[in-house]
C-alpha cells in the first residue's frame, strides 16, 4: 500500500528531510487512464516498493490550485519533482508498472543532472538500464548518462561512446538522432 501525501508542503518537507525526489500524480476520479493506474500500475509491488524506498508519493486532483500551477492538462500527469518542487521529468497518460519503475529512475537521474550531481546522475542512470534495458525510457537514459559523464568529465569520447551505444541498441530511437553529432568526434 503505497502512503500518499496529500499537501505539497507535506511532501516537500519529507522529500528534503529524507533526500528524496517526489513523484506527483495529478488525477481525475472519472478518467479511465487513473483508474487503471490506481487499479494496475499503483497496484504492483514493485512499483509500490519503490515509490515507499526512493520516492516521496504525492497525488492530487485535477481541480486543486497545484493543478493549475503545473499547467496540468490532461491525466494522468505523473511528475518527478526536486525537493525544492522544482520539475524535472513529466509523463502524460497512463503507464503501465512495467514502466513506472524505470520512468521514474529517469526522473531522478535527471533531477541529479540538472542540479549538477553527475555522479549521482550516472548512478540512478546505470540503476535503470541494468534493470529495465528494454524500457521506453533506456534510450534517452544513455543519451543522458553521456552527458552526466562528459559534465563530470569533460572527455568527448563518452559522448562517441553514448552515440556508439545508441546506434547499436536503439538504432531507431529519437536519442540516437540526437546523438548523431557526437559521432564526429
Amino acid at each position: 500500500m503505497i502512503a500518499w501525501e496529500t499537501e505539497i508542503a507535506n511532501a516537500l518537507a519529507r522529500g528534503k528531510a529524507e533526500q528524496k525526489c517526489i513523484m506527483l500524480e495529478f488525477f481525475s476520479p472519472q478518467c479511465i487512464g487513473c483508474q487503471q493506474m490506481e487499479s494496475v500500475t499503483f497496484n504492483d509491488l514493485a512499483v509500490q516498493n519503490f515509490l515507499t524506498d526512493r520516492m516521496i508519493p504525492m497525488q492530487a486532483t485535477t481541480t486543486s490550485t497545484l493543478a493549475a500551477d503545473f499547467r496540468v492538462v490532461w491525466t494522468p500527469t505523473v511528475m518527478v519533482l526536486d525537493f525544492y518542487g522544482r520539475e524535472h521529468q513529466r509523463t502524460i497518460g497512463f503507464m503501465p508498472a512495467e514502466e513506472m519503475v524505470a520512468s521514474l529512475l529517469l526522473g531522478i537521474g535527471k533531477s541529479a543532472l540538472d542540479n549538477g550531481q553527475y555522479n549521482e546522475a550516472v548512478l540512478q542512470l546505470n540503476t535503470l538500464l541494468n534493470g529495465y534495458p528494454e524500457s521506453a525510457a533506456a534510450p534517452e537514459a544513455v543519451y543522458l548518462r553521456g552527458v552526466s559523464r562528459f559534465k563530470s568529465t569533460q572527455s568527448a569520447a563518452v559522448l562517441k561512446e553514448c552515440y556508439q551505444q545508441l546506434s547499436g541498441q536503439y538504432p531507431d530511437s529519437d536519442w540516437a538522432k540526437r546523438a548523431q553529432p557526437f559521432s564526429l568526434l
